[in-house]
C-alpha cells in the first residue's frame, strides 16, 4: 500500500493510519514532503495513532507487513524486486525529495495490480504521474475528496488524471483499504 501526502499530511496521515487493521498483511510505504534541513519528528508523530509499527525507511530493507515506512528527508523511497526499499537522491520530482511518483512508479513495475495507491492532501500535483503508472499496471488508486482536504492540490491533480478509482472522505479511506487488501 502506498500513500502521498504533502501540506496538511501529518493531520490526514494520522487519521488514515489510525484507521487501518492492526494485522494490515501489507507493507504501507509512505512520502510525505518533509523539510531537509531540520530533524523529522515523523515517527513520534504518527506512531501513537495508529497500531502499526512506524519507521522512517532504511536503504536495502525488506518492506514490512504492518509496517509504515516513511521515505526519510530529501530522499527519495522506491521499491526493488521481492519487496526491497531503496533510498535514492536522485533528482526533485516537483520541486521535491522525497516525491510521490518515483514511489508510486518503482512500486507498479515490482508489484503491478496488487497496489493500492492513496494521494492525501498537498499542494502540489505530486503523485499525479506516478498514479497513472499504478493504473497502467491494474493498481487501485484512491484520492483523498478535495473537499475534505487541507490542501486540494494533490487530489485534485491526480483525480485530474481521469485514472483514480474512488474518491473518498479521509474518514472512510482506511476502511476501503482493509477490505481492499483483506479481498487480495
Amino acid at each position: 500500500m502506498l500513500v502521498a501526502a504533502s501540506a496538511g499530511g501529518h493531520k490526514g496521515l494520522r487519521k488514515l493510519l489510525g484507521g487501518l487493521d492492526a494485522a494490515l498483511p501489507v507493507p504501507v510505504l509512505v512520502v510525505q514532503h518533509l523539510n531537509r534541513n531540520r530533524e523529522t519528528l515523523i515517527v513520534r508523530v504518527l506512531s501513537p495513532h495508529t497500531p502499526l509499527k512506524v519507521k522512517l525507511a532504511e536503504d536495502g530493507e525488506q518492506a514490512q507487513p504492518g509496517t509504515v515506512h516513511i521515505a526519510p528527508p530529501d530522499w527519495h523511497l522506491c521499491v526493488r524486486a521481492f519487496g526491497m526499499l531503496s533510498l535514492t537522491q536522485e533528482d526533485r520530482v516537483n520541486f521535491t525529495r522525497p516525491a510521490a511518483d518515483p514511489l508510486f512508479e518503482s512500486a507498479a513495475q515490482t508489484y503491478g495490480s496488487r497496489i493500492v495507491a492513496c494521494v492525501l492532501t498537498g499542494t502540489d500535483g505530486d503523485g499525479s504521474r506516478g498514479v497513472r503508472a499504478v493504473k497502467a499496471r491494474g493498481g487501485t488508486v484512491i484520492v483523498q475528496d478535495p473537499e475534505t482536504a487541507e490542501f486540494k492540490g494533490m487530489p485534485k491533480s491526480a483525480i485530474e488524471t481521469g485514472q483514480v478509482d474512488l474518491v473518498l472522505p479521509l474518514e472512510a479511506i482506511g476502511r476501503v483499504i482493509d477490505r481492499l487488501v483483506q479481498r487480495a
